[in-house]
């Protein structure tokens, strides 16, 4: 009998978002990530007194300067005298928190989870954050950008992409945003030439070619097959989720295409019992801050061979309306407060196959994979949600 037999399916019952900005002055940490929860839970038509336990997650503490805010934070999550676990993955902490959210309802732990992650960047400056100071670190870059523009230099280099490409994948997602009324970035004007023409900031990147720094934070309530069978709406059912983790630099790694990468999508595919993921996967939704990173995550994830991924980009298999749409809600591109955008894929994903993702719905996702990477490309965690409830 395979493991999967023992487990309790696990939905997606409840999902909910701020309307991510640069500044939410209105609110404290506190009122931000209440209100993400409390629409959460309107989704799937419970109250706090519904949840037996909160997983939250959130990037590194210093981006802030809040020490372990979950502590704090427990009041306006109605958390009090229930249990409460805080993950850490760097970027990609949104899905780890998910993942490990998921996990619990799979073993039986709890019953109803509810996940969240969250980041104030208004309140911080993540940029300099990343940026340590001599003798902590060599002073050869600034940011994440400084870190990444040479993996992307090798990517180019290794596959012979033309330079326009990382452009239309940023062109493409901005345009997604416009129909994501949660998206940070709504930039009506936007066009291919102007993404061409702006400033660069770590060459080849260009500065309509990175992430913003969004204020936000992301809910769902994560539910056993009882509690998905009382649900008001359809559920979006995990089929498969994994994490995997390398050093920041050993000896042979591959910053182009991380091995970790490799093996937790196939992992996921393995427990989807997906053979083909490029034609049985109807939607993508990607942690690509800088654009460059749609093709790059297109081959690391298996939807194409080494060297064709530009090429799927370049030939708009990956527009909305294309073959395979890779962040139809305008991705990390759009929307970025840090903690929370790994979740965001993976609730974005959980929205294409519930039918609920408004004007940027797929049209007949059936299946969607949410991904997110963090660090020195070294976290990953990713899941399968499908319309379709797993056997019984």
């Amino acid at each position: 009998m395979s493991n999967a037999a023992h487990k309790e399916p696990v939905a997606v019952v409840g999902i909910g978002q701020t309307k991510h900005v640069a500044a939410r002055r209105d609110v404290s940490l506190a009122g931000l990530v209440r209100e993400a929860a409390r629409r959460a839970l309107d989704d799937a038509e419970l109250t706090w007194a519904d949840i037996d336990a909160v997983v939250i997650g959130k990037a590194p503490d210093f981006f802030e300067g809040v020490m372990m805010p979950e502590l704090y934070l427990a009041d306006a999550l109605g958390a009090v005298g229930k249990p409460v676990l805080r993950v850490h993955t760097a970027g990609s902490v949104g899905g780890s928190t998910a993942l490990v959210a998921t996990n619990l309802v799979a073993a039986r732990v709890h019953r109803t989870v509810l996940t969240l992650a969250f980041e104030k960047q208004s309140e911080s400056n993540a940029m300099w954050g990343l940026s340590l100071p001599i003798p902590f670190q060599q002073p050869l870059l600034a940011g994440a950008g400084g870190f990444f523009a040479p993996h992307v230099r090798a990517y180019m280099r290794r596959t012979g992409a033309p330079a326009t490409v990382g452009s239309l994948v940023a062109y493409k997602d901005r345009r997604n945003a416009l129909k994501n009324p949660y998206a940070h970035l709504h930039e009506e004007d936007i066009t291919l030439e102007k993404v061409q023409s702006s400033p660069m900031l770590w060459d080849p990147i260009r500065y309509s070619e990175t992430c913003p720094s969004s204020d936000g934070a992301c809910a769902m309530v994560l539910t056993d097959r009882a509690g998905a069978a009382r649900a008001p709406r359809p559920a979006a059912w995990v089929h498969g989720g994994a994490m995997r983790s390398e050093p920041t630099l050993f000896a042979g790694k591959d910053f182009v295409s991380p091995q970790a990468g490799k093996d937790c999508a196939a992992d996921v595919y393995r427990q989807a019992g997906l053979t083909d993921p490029r034609r049985q996967i109807d939607a993508v939704e990607m942690y690509v801050p800088f654009s460059w990173y749609e093709p790059m995550w297109l081959e690391n994830l298996g939807f194409a061979e080494e060297g064709e991924g530009w090429k799927l980009t370049e030939a708009g298999v990956t527009a909305l309306d294309g073959d395979l749409p890779v962040n139809p809600s305008g991705g990390v591109l759009s929307t970025n407060p840090i903690g929370a955008s790994g979740m965001l894929r993976f609730a974005e994903a959980a929205l294409q196959v519930r039918g609920q993702a408004g004007a940027h719905q797929v049209d007949g996702a059936r299946r969607a994979l949410g991904h997110a990477y963090g660090g020195g490309s070294q976290f990953f965690a990713m899941w399968l949600v499908g319309a379709d409830s797993p056997a019984a």
